[in-house]
């Protein structure tokens, strides 16, 4: 049986216009409302910012199919993107105005497979210290139970946006 699947995005660009104008938690809110689109990997893993305050954010994904490697598991590079991105937006909810940051490393330490019969994950990240120019979050990635599937730092650049 063939397995397809099909899906659609935003213009990436109407978001990143919006960064640095107003604060990374204003930014983000905006994401969550849909006032801004979200980003194409968003629609490309079917993940989705659930929630999202100074220093926090969760992102969700009901594993699939779409999702698995050659042994039947989900790829390690979707648990490192929901990571990613928590502990990112995590950082990015604390920014002033006019600020913009940069994953500049992550570190990632899978615990336990993730399979399709799973239910929904959730990849909850938090600042752990923010200087003026590096910040430092974490991030898990739980099962519906909240069992630790991943776990992952990440050290982010701190930068003016040019022009906002």
């Amino acid at each position: 049986m063939e397995r397809t699947r099909t899906y659609d995005w935003d213009d990436p660009a109407i978001s990143a216009a919006a960064v640095g104008h107003g604060s990374g938690l204003h930014f983000l809110r905006e994401l969550l409302a849909g006032r801004l689109p979200a980003p194409p990997i968003a629609a490309t893993l079917g993940m989705d910012l659930e929630e999202v305050d100074h220093g926090h954010a969760v992102f969700s994904l009901v594993p699939g199919e779409e999702h698995y490697n050659p042994i039947g598991s989900v790829h390690g590079g979707v648990y490192a993107t929901m990571l990613d991105s928590a502990a990112g937006c995590a950082v990015q909810s604390t920014l002033p105005e006019g600020m913009a940051y940069t994953s500049l490393d992550l570190n990632v330490k899978f615990l336990r497979p993730v399979t399709a019969d799973m239910g929904k994950v959730r990849a909850i990240g938090t600042v752990l210290s923010s200087g003026r120019r590096t910040a430092l979050a974490e991030a898990r990635l739980l099962d519906p139970s909240d069992r630790i599937l991943a776990h992952a730092t990440s050290s982010c650049m701190l930068f003016p946006v040019p022009g906002a």
